[in-house]
């Protein structure tokens, strides 16, 4: 028979996954992420314009604070809340804001998943995973900010892979907070003209961001990153480290 003393340690590391899953489905009960939407901006817009202009230093902590909340859940609506920054505060302190709030909130889902199931995963490792492992340790901040800079791989993911990877948590935060800035820079740029958009009674075009003109720029940067990290693989094996 199994002892209780040994099983329940591990079982007990799982409470931040299953506080944000909580949060998660509490979230969804109440139907929160319907204020995550284009529409719910255009039908409380002059209420966030009025509550910004009253409490211009508390209003972008709070929208940090908010964004921090969306991305630790893994709530949806991470680009309406970029939109959003981008329109009560104008295009820099919205992106600079909404960077910031992207990059806390991932690492705080991070660390959690870190603690609830690396240690576990780590154990039960085979050659392939621990070969992946060691692999992220050494040059995880280049590949994480190459996927970073793609608005390709679901943002959630991102948050969660290199976490039961094994990956630290300063490259990640690092390549999170370098990797978001051109693509949060964009749609708070968008975010910035919504007030036209309002008016007009239509809808942001996001698909901007796979335009040529700004698609391309951010393939190049992200295989510059690559190149990164092939260039301190191919030191190492000249070096016979």
């Amino acid at each position: 028979m199994p002892d209780d003393t040994t099983a329940r340690p591990g079982w007990t590391r799982l409470w931040p996954l299953a506080l944000i899953l909580g949060a998660l489905v509490l979230a969804y009960a109440l139907g929160l992420q319907r204020s995550l939407s284009f529409d719910a901006l255009a039908a409380h817009r002059a209420a966030l314009t009025g509550f910004v202009a009253a409490h211009p230093a508390a209003a972008p902590l709070l929208y940090v604070l908010a964004y921090v909340a969306v991305v630790a859940f893994s709530l949806p609506g991470g680009a309406v809340m970029t939109l959003a920054g981008g329109f009560l505060f104008g295009p820099w302190l919205g992106a600079a804001a909404a960077v910031v709030g992207a990059t806390l909130g991932a690492c705080a889902l991070f660390l959690a998943a870190r603690y609830a199931l690396a240690e576990t995963l780590a154990r039960r490792a085979g050659p392939l995973l621990g070969k992946l492992r060691a692999g992220l340790q050494r040059d995880g901040f280049w590949y994480l900010l190459s996927l970073r800079l793609l608005p390709v791989v679901p943002f959630w993911l991102l948050n969660l892979a290199p976490a039961l990877a094994g990956m630290r948590l300063l490259p990640y935060a690092a390549a999170t907070f370098l990797g978001i800035i051109p693509g949060t820079a964009v749609f708070a740029g968008i975010g910035a003209g919504l007030g036209q958009v309002f008016d007009a009674g239509g809808r942001p075009d996001l698909s901007i961001i796979f335009s040529p003109g700004i698609l391309l720029p951010l393939l190049g940067l992200a295989a510059l990153s690559l190149a990164g990290a092939w260039w301190r693989g191919r030191s190492r094996r000249m070096n016979g480290e």
